[in-house]
């Protein structure tokens, strides 16, 4: 089952996971640079930004959330990538590895980071809208609803497609071993 497959919906999701790789690894970079630029605002060499209120309110939750964004990009790139080679990997007509098993696994680790950080900027930016309008913060210190449990359903979605592929891969060196 080595055959090249030259099907479109792979090579467009190969496309288009490649461009969401290297547009998150790019922007995750701009955040970095952001980093110092919110540092040097919150010491006032900065005119125009110094007086941002969340930023002159507190500096270190300010480069905190930036930081957490890059790391956020910097996750979905990773994951992106993951996602390309298991593409490449169906594209090539063998997709049931222990490889890809191991990509799914992992990916589903890293779209749970990436939600457990998302729900730790939004605390941040609550903290921050509190100390800048102390009516601001609201009831809710994490702001979740019912519309964010779809990404732990992803996250349970992709350690089940791992087991399958982890299984379907040990079916195959079975069948391998006995004919």
């Amino acid at each position: 089952m080595t055959e090249s497959h030259k099907d479109s919906l792979l090579m467009f999701g190969q496309t288009v996971a490649r461009l969401l790789q290297w547009g998150c690894a790019i922007v995750a970079g701009l955040f970095l640079l952001l980093v110092p630029v919110v540092l040097l605002a919150s010491r006032g060499v900065l005119p125009g930004l110094s007086e941002s209120d969340a930023i002159s309110a507190s500096p270190i939750s300010a480069v905190a959330i930036v930081g957490m964004l890059a790391l956020i990009l910097a996750a979905l790139s990773h994951f992106f990538g993951k996602l390309r080679a298991i593409v490449a990997s169906a594209s090539e007509g063998d997709p049931f590895t222990p490889e890809n098993a191991k990509r799914l696994t992992q990916m589903a680790w890293l779209f749970l980071g990436v939600k457990l950080l998302t729900v730790l900027i939004v605390a941040l930016r609550r903290h921050l809208a509190g100390l800048i309008d102390q009516g601001a913060a609201g009831d809710s210190v994490l702001g979740f609803s019912l519309y964010d449990l779809d990404a732990f359903l992803i996250v349970v979605v992709l350690f089940i497609l791992a087991r399958i592929f982890r299984h379907g891969a040990d079916m195959r060196d079975d069948l391998v071993g006995t004919v």
